[in-house]
């Protein structure tokens, strides 16, 4: 099988603990694309966060895109448009605030570039190290989200989130919910998730799910990881998932992505 597409989740996957992309999967890369292969970073991230990593690839030299938002946003490198938005209504945002009040964690959503929060936390400090947006922290959350929002984000320690979203999916049925890390809770408008983004996509540019390939690495990956026709998982994957995927290669520290493009890109170029 010859594939058209590689879509590379970032945090955990393409990128090193340390928030790099390593010189060997940055060559990798590069060989992809130089063999026509189009590289397409999906990610929870927002747009913001995900910019200079697409460009530090050359996706916007390669006619690409980036899918944000665990798909929520998706945006043509070339010319920054955006193809597709989906957001969550302001209202609806203003409920999930109360939910996680009623629970006793910590809600984040994002306006105008900025992280907004009505609390601290050091999971709160985590997603701006992480995306190195401004954090807002407003005294009151429904009176400063003024507007839609794509997603929102509960933060608390990982065995309290497992339970505030057993109860989140009994109590709403008209939200796409998933985790990105243990401790991320992310909602999103139903419907909204990497496979049903890569959809649209792929069917833009005509291409097959066979030929795509997804790396990943979290839940919120899982989707696209079935959706493709190859799907495949770096070693330090969640236990839970693991089964799930094709083939699992190393770890985001041992240049997984790079061995993907080694096995099944480059080495299909010289049959």
């Amino acid at each position: 099988m010859k594939y058209k597409m590689l879509v590379l989740d970032m945090d955990d996957t393409l990128l090193t603990d340390d928030h790099r992309i390593s010189e060997k999967n940055k060559s990798a890369i590069a060989q992809a694309q130089e063999a026509g292969v189009k590289v397409v970073l999906a990610s929870g991230r927002p747009t913001p966060a995900m910019l200079s990593y697409a460009k530090e690839l050359g996706l916007h030299q390669n006619n690409s895109y980036i899918l944000a938002y665990n798909g929520a946003v998706i945006l043509d490198m070339t010319t920054e448009e955006v193809l597709f938005e989906q957001s969550i209504s302001k209202e609806d945002i203003h409920a999930l605030y109360d939910f996680s009040q009623e629970n006793g964690v910590h809600i984040i959503t994002y306006l105008d570039g900025n992280i907004i929060a009505s609390s601290e936390s050091p999971y709160i400090d985590i997603e701006t190290h992480i995306t190195g947006m401004p954090l807002i922290k407003v005294d009151d959350f429904k009176k400063a989200v003024d507007r839609d929002s794509v997603k929102c984000i509960m933060l608390d320690e990982p065995e309290r989130l497992v339970e505030v979203m057993a109860k989140l999916k009994a109590q709403v049925n008209h939200k796409s919910i998933t985790t990105s890390k243990p401790f991320f809770l992310e909602i999103m408008q139903l419907g909204i998730d990497k496979a049903a983004s890569l959809d649209r996509l792929a069917q833009k540019l005509g291409i097959s799910s066979d030929e795509i390939i997804a790396v990943g690495n979290a839940s919120n990956d899982l989707s696209m990881i079935q959706y493709a026709g190859l799907g495949v998982w770096v070693d330090n994957v969640e236990d839970a998932l693991r089964h799930h995927a094709d083939v699992v290669v190393a770890s985001n520290n041992e240049d997984g992505v790079a061995e993907v493009i080694e096995r099944f890109i480059l080495e299909e170029t010289l049959v």
